[in-house]
């Protein structure tokens, strides 16, 4: 069981590490002046930063993500990623809060373990694992980031980071990761004890995630260079990577104040205009997980005799026959013209009585996915045991499995499962469409991830909408675009930057998205 994670801690934390102006330069303020300050309480603060909160939550992993890839939609235009608008303080939120916390975290940890000789111990695994998991979801949302540069000018002086080529992050990245895992292979224990709010010091599962990470990464690379995917897939499946529901990466959380609440659960306390997307509704017809992921409003939108609202029970709520997804790309006005309805009460949200409360664990990668890129990997090359139709069986399990993590009240049976698959059986002349489709359903949430797995393999195949205004010529867009004070405060790096990756657009590609 994970252990509690108290408020005073984040208290305590927040006086070493936490930024309150979320201004790039602020990365480059030393945020201690105190090498000494013990890897117990900055661990943890930089787990649960990079959990998110409410600010990036809402605007990059909901706003944008979710909806673009047709998880979630919405009538209010501000939700800007259901209709491929620009908003600019949107787009750029997950790199004005990671930068100057997360990356500001981990790169503290990572000096002060390498200042103190300590760059070959347990721990320093432990940080480098960690690093590249929060770097590799700012590169894969941006493209060309600070990376070599980044969060260290208290220590090199060097207040205007230079942006890196997301082939060089990915290449440092995953030479990283195998340093790392040659440390957990080699034996020794962890300091962090209780401190590491992810695995509680388990060495072998720290192992089994460091080569998940690696398995991901490689995956990445399918479109732009394949050799290389397949080597670092072979590697990283050969190290050994999770093997069953306990060796999940989450973090757990619970209500309260400062960051011990899911990003995501604060979001939809504050905001209930949420609601699944059509495109995942009709997905999710017949498969256990539509009453799990998906749940009417309490709200019925009607009223009594006297005028009191009328509520749904949850026996109503949960109905299958009448959970119902909204369109992409439709706002308000269109809905009343296309429906005749002035309110999106009788579509379905994100199931409210399961998955969406502050103190929902927040999940970074899941053994599910795991299986699903073993089944791809077999698929492409061979690799593993070669049975592609296995791990695809076998995640389709582990994804319906896992949410009872969630909740008691959203397990699914075996027998439900079994009948899933019977019904729904692998298809090896649609393999890479079926896995990656299903790779998609089973990171409902955990949308960076969603949208960056949907870019790579470009499934599942998503209509695009064409809302009036929308700046991505009715393209569903390729990334998101940097924090807009760079082109003045760090100019001539934010300028090669776009030089070289391309025009600061969510319509252009990253370095592993090529154009097929």
């Amino acid at each position: 069981m994970k252990n509690k994670l108290y408020i005073s801690l984040f208290l305590v934390i927040s006086l070493v590490l936490q930024s309150c102006d979320k201004d790039f330069e602020d990365i480059n303020v030393d945020p201690t002046t105190a090498p000494q300050v013990d890897l117990s309480y900055k661990f943890p603060t930089a787990v649960l930063y990079a959990s998110g909160q409410r600010y990036e939550s809402w605007r990059a992993n909901l706003i944008y993500s979710s909806t673009m890839i047709q998880h979630l939609a919405n009538t209010q235009t501000y939700w800007s990623g259901d209709k491929y608008l620009m908003n600019t303080a949107y787009a750029e939120a997950f790199w004005t809060a990671q930068y100057p916390q997360t990356i500001k975290a981990v790169e503290d940890m990572k000096y002060g373990l390498e200042a103190a000789g300590d760059s070959t111990s347990v721990d320093y695994a432990i940080v480098q694992t960690f690093r590249v998991f929060a770097y590799h979801r700012m590169t894969d949302l941006y493209g060309d980031i600070p990376y070599f540069e980044a969060g260290k000018a208290y220590i090199e002086k060097n207040m205007r980071p230079a942006y890196d080529p997301q082939e060089e992050i990915y290449a440092d990245m995953l030479n990283e990761l195998e340093e790392a895992v040659a440390t957990f292979e080699a034996g020794g224990s962890s300091s962090l004890g209780s401190a590491d709010i992810i695995f509680e010091g388990d060495v072998n599962k720290w192992r089994k995630w460091a080569n998940s990470l690696m398995l991901r990464l490689g995956m990445r690379m399918t479109k732009v260079d394949e050799a290389a995917a397949e080597k670092w897939a072979r590697k990283a499946i050969e190290g050994g990577v999770m093997e069953s529901n306990d060796d999940i990466a989450y973090v757990a959380h619970e209500e309260g104040n400062g960051i011990v609440q899911n990003g995501n659960g604060e979001t939809f306390t504050a905001d209930g205009s949420g609601r699944m997307s059509n495109t995942f509704i009709e997905f999710l017809q017949g498969d256990p997980r539509l009453t799990i992921y998906a749940s009417l409003p309490e709200d019925s939108g009607e009223t009594d005799e006297e005028d009191n609202p009328i509520l749904r029970s949850d026996e109503e709520r949960l109905d299958p026959e009448a959970q119902k997804g909204l369109p992409n790309g439709i706002d308000d006005a269109m809905l009343r013209e296309q429906t005749g309805e002035t309110n999106t009460l009788d579509y379905s949200e994100p199931n409210r009585l399961y998955l969406t409360s502050e103190a929902a664990p927040m999940f970074f990668q899941t053994y599910a996915e795991v299986e699903f890129m073993l089944a791809e990997a077999a698929y492409r090359w061979g690799l593993g045991d070669g049975d592609v139709e296995a791990h695809y069986n076998a995640g389709v399990r582990a994804a319906m499995n896992y949410l009872e993590m969630y909740s008691p009240r959203a397990a699914i049976s075996e027998s439900e499962i079994d009948t899933y698959l019977a019904e729904n059986p692998f298809d090896a002349g649609n393999a890479l469409e079926q896995i990656n489709t299903q790779y998609w359903a089973a990171t409902f949430l955990n949308e960076l991830e969603s949208y960056a797995n949907w870019r790579r393999s470009g499934y599942p195949e998503l209509t695009p909408v064409n809302y009036p205004g929308n700046v991505t010529n009715g393209t569903i867009p390729r990334r998101l675009t940097y924090m807009t004070s760079e082109q003045a405060t760090n100019a001539e790096n934010y300028n090669a930057a776009v030089d070289s990756q391309g025009p600061d657009l969510l319509t252009t590609r990253i370095w592993w998205d090529v154009e097929e």
